[in-house]
């Protein structure tokens, strides 16, 4: 408790000191106004011809808090000559707790963009990249756009990534001093790049700075959600369908019930008894069972609880998501564990194939891997706890540059929803006739349709902007604070956005801002109440309730629908309460507190795969730098054979097959009749070792001597396609060990820990088999030597027969003829074993 009391009291303390460093900074102000462009220019070569001669991380990092007051008054002056913008003190605040590697917690309309400026600066002048992360692409070009003016004037570049571009142009960008980016797209290069079969095919540089802007929608809200690279797998989707028939026979309450706080379902005996006569199963939940009650589950889940126009839209025939903290659709994107195809289902479009997890990264892993991570937002104090236990980050509320003016009044609370709003719109049409301009905040794309109708029946015209119609997105919200302008708009138009007030709004109150729901996350509703009352401007914000809103049926309505029946209160009086309030941001805390646990749950699943992710990557990056990767290849062999060795001979001697070991051997590592039985015959297991690895040394020099100089660049394709195919099947069996996992807690057993021991136990068992499949592949594979050795072809997979008829590498259609080994099928198609049939002639 001390030391989370000394981190909230630290906070005014940081403000003081943050003070003085502002005015270190503006101490150089006459000095870098009096110096030419090209002067101001100078300078920049000046720090990185200083810091080429500083190799050390940390070293560099010393020298940049030396030059911090002079570096940010350089940005300030150019700032001021290329944007004709001067950042004020407390954006100086900012940009030095960003610079720190920590979060600045900064009001709309502060001049975060701005602010970002002067440690992006900073930090781009060692040449190790910086990267900005918005959370749409839109904000990622038009920042790069407006802000590159001012970094090419001080001599540096700057690279936008976008999801359209060519491997190229991506290259290209993560070239720069400077690049913008989404977390999407960062999060899927890095997992692309440790995908490729060449190191030049790679695009991204090692990761070392990142500020990201909207930090708590990035890595608070959107950690819930892993970033997967998937690939088809072939499943039948036709008992998604069946699912989807038995569910919309079932009742509420009769064969299901539902739970509205946690949003769980359970089939009732009823429910139960009907599904087993649907499938003609004795017992559901019989073992052999367990994919038929999943897709029953999820199909329940698709009718009961995933809303169309609030979870997911439909589009051209498609089934798209909805981001439920921006609002914004997510083309591309699909719901996880076969929930998707049983939207499908219910919906009645086209099912897609269920897809096979190839690789895969939660955004707390893939930002915890830069050298330094730090961000910027409006709300980030209610999720401090989070920052620094997962991301070491402190959030420092940074005062605003004038007092807030906005009325932010007590929230209303009608009985009903109908009721409520119908009051909506008598306040949009009173605050409307004198001018005032209106946003009204929903939290689905349904209730903002819905309002629209109101709207338009009592002819006010206005916007809707909502992931159905969000082209007009910057149009829309560029007029929404002018005067007599009505914008309904879902939580996208919540961040990022800065709405100017139009000429003489501010006489009439400035931009009233209504809010028709409450969002389970406060940080939300905060974002929606910042849209008004910018840089002093004076501004309006109120939330309307009903007992039937969502967060209200989840936490704590019965008490209130008790207290407003008693009181005898309707819809036309509605209660005006800081109680209400108060009791909806204690529903909220717990929602919190929820949502906490589960992207917790998530990171602890996630870090297992995690530590395996790195060993399997890091081998990877060895293999493409080096030219010669014969000692892997080496190390490897012996591993496998001593493992063959040691699990052939753990009997009595009189009791050792020294035959199957021969032909195990001859399967995997020699040529056929190499090894004799008398040459291993009564000797120990070093022995054997030694006898078959000087067989194996003579197998490999052959091998080398055929493919000559080709050698190295087959067994550095070899060892790829064999690690590849083997990590994606390991990642996707752990997909599916993770989604039954938590039934073990059903046996006293802790499901997360039952995940780290088979994960474990999984992996090593994969890194066998990737030694076994490299010893066999290099020992026993048969190429033509006049043909080109290409990595693309093995990674592909294509054409690997070895010379006892099983696997072998190929360029070409043209084969020579495989050696046919005594244990395999005869190929004139008998059916018998080569030597009990042909091999005999």
């Amino acid at each position: 408790m001390g030391f989370i009391k000394k981190m909230f009291d630290g906070s005014k303390r940081d403000v003081k000191s943050l003070s003085k460093t502002a005015d270190q900074v503006e101490s150089y102000k006459e000095q870098m106004a009096a110096m030419s462009d090209e002067e101001l220019r100078s300078m920049t070569v000046k720090y990185q011809n200083d810091l080429k001669g500083i190799t050390d991380y940390k070293e560099q990092e010393k020298y940049l808090d030396q030059i911090l007051p002079e570096a940010f008054a350089l940005v300030r002056e150019a700032a001021l000559r290329v944007l004709s913008l001067f950042p004020h003190p407390v954006q100086i605040m900012g940009g030095t707790v960003i610079h720190r590697g920590d979060i600045a917690e900064m009001k709309t309309g502060e001049g975060k963009t701005l602010t970002a400026t002067m440690p992006v600066y900073l930090n781009a002048l060692t040449g190790r990249g910086v990267h900005v992360v918005t959370v749409n692409e839109y904000l990622s070009s038009t920042q790069a756009e407006e802000m590159g003016q001012l970094y090419n004037f001080l001599g540096l570049s700057v690279g936008v990534n976008l999801n359209s571009k060519s491997t190229q142009e991506k290259r290209d960008a993560y070239s720069c001093d400077i690049t913008y980016s989404t977390n999407n797209e960062l999060g899927f290069d890095y997992l692309r790049d440790n995908m490729v079969t060449y190191s030049e095919e790679r695009v991204m540089r090692p990761l070392n700075f990142a500020i990201i802007d909207e930090v708590d929608s990035i890595l608070i809200d959107e950690a819930r959600t892993p970033l997967i690279i998937s690939g088809q797998a072939e499943k039948s989707t036709g008992l998604y369908v069946q699912a989807n028939v038995f569910v919309k026979m079932l009742k509420d309450e009769v064969d299901y019930n539902y739970d509205e706080k946690t949003k769980g379902i359970q089939l009732t005996e009823t429910g139960i008894d009907k599904a087993e006569k649907m499938f003609k199963v004795e017992n559901l939940y019989d073992v052999k069972n367990v994919t038929l009650m999943h897709h029953i589950n999820i199909a329940l889940k698709a009718h009961r609880s995933m809303l169309n126009n609030v979870d997911y839209v439909v589009q051209d025939g498609e089934i798209v998501i909805v981001d439920q903290f921006t609002g914004r659709t997510m083309p591309g994107r699909r719901f996880s564990d076969g929930v998707h195809q049983a939207i499908e289902a219910k919906e009645g479009v086209e099912i897609q194939n269920e897809s096979k997890t190839m690789a895969s990264i939660t955004f707390q892993n893939f930002f915890r891997m830069y050298n330094k991570l730090s961000g910027m937002t409006g709300t980030a104090k209610t999720e401090e706890e989070e920052f620094v236990s997962i991301y070491n980050m402190v959030v420092t509320q940074i005062p605003t540059n004038k007092p807030v003016a906005r009325l932010d009044n007590a929230d209303l609370i009608f009985a009903s929803e109908k009721g409520k709003l119908a009051a909506v719109v008598e306040e949009v049409i009173s605050r409307h006739k004198v001018g005032q301009p209106v946003l009204l905040g929903t939290v689905a794309v349904e209730t903002s349709e819905y309002i629209s109708g109101l709207l338009k029946k009592r002819g006010i015209r206005h916007n809707v902007l909502n992931a159905k119609n969000h082209e007009r997105e910057a149009e829309i919200v560029a007029n929404a604070g002018q005067r007599g302008a009505v914008t309904i708009a879902t939580n996208m138009a919540g961040r990022g956005t800065d709405i100017k007030l139009g000429d003489g709004v501010v006489e009439l109150g400035g931009l009233a801002v209504i809010g028709t729901e409450r969002h389970e996350s406060r940080r939300i509703d905060d974002q929606l109440r910042g849209r008004s009352g910018r840089q002093g401007d004076p501004g309006f914000s109120r939330f309307y309730l009903s007992l039937q809103d969502e967060l209200m049926v989840r936490f704590g309505s019965e008490r209130m629908q008790t207290m407003m029946s008693r009181l005898g209160m309707n819809d036309e009086a509605p209660i005006e309460s800081k109680m209400v309030s108060r009791a909806v941001e204690s529903a909220q805390k717990r929602v919190e507190g929820n949502n906490y646990d589960s992207r917790k749950r998530v990171l602890e699943y996630d870090d297992v795969l995690r530590k395996q992710r790195e060993i399997i990557y890091k081998e990877r990056n060895d293999i493409l730098e080096q030219e010669d990767c014969s000692e892997q290849v080496r190390s490897m062999i012996e591993e496998s054979v001593r493992r063959a060795v040691n699990g052939h001979f753990i009997l009595d001697e009189d009791e050792h097959e020294y035959k199957a070991f021969i032909n195990f051997v001859e399967d995997m590592y020699i040529s056929e009749g190499e090894l004799k039985e008398e040459e291993i015959a009564r000797r120990d297991k070093d022995d054997i070792f030694k006898v078959v690895m000087n067989h194996i040394d003579q197998q490999y020099a052959s091998q080398e001597e055929m493919l000559g100089e080709q050698m190295r660049e087959f067994e550095r394709m070899i060892l790829l396609r064999t690690i590849d195919m083997k990590w994606t099947d390991h990642i996707d069996t752990m997909d599916q060990l993770r989604t039954g996992i938590h039934l073990r807690s059903y046996g006293q057993i802790n499901p997360l820990r039952e995940y780290q021991n088979e994960g474990l136990s999984m992996f090593e068992g994969m890194l066998e088999d990737i030694e076994d499949d490299v010893s066999k592949y290099i020992l026993k594979s048969v190429i033509d030597k006049d043909e080109q050795v290409e990595r693309e072809q093995v990674a592909k997979g294509e054409a690997m027969l070895a010379n006892d008829g099983k696997e072998k590498v190929k360029k070409q259609p043209k084969q020579s003829e495989p050696e046919i080994g005594r244990n395999d099928p005869c190929p004139c198609g008998s059916g018998k074993k080569y030597k009990n049939c042909h091999g005999r002639e």
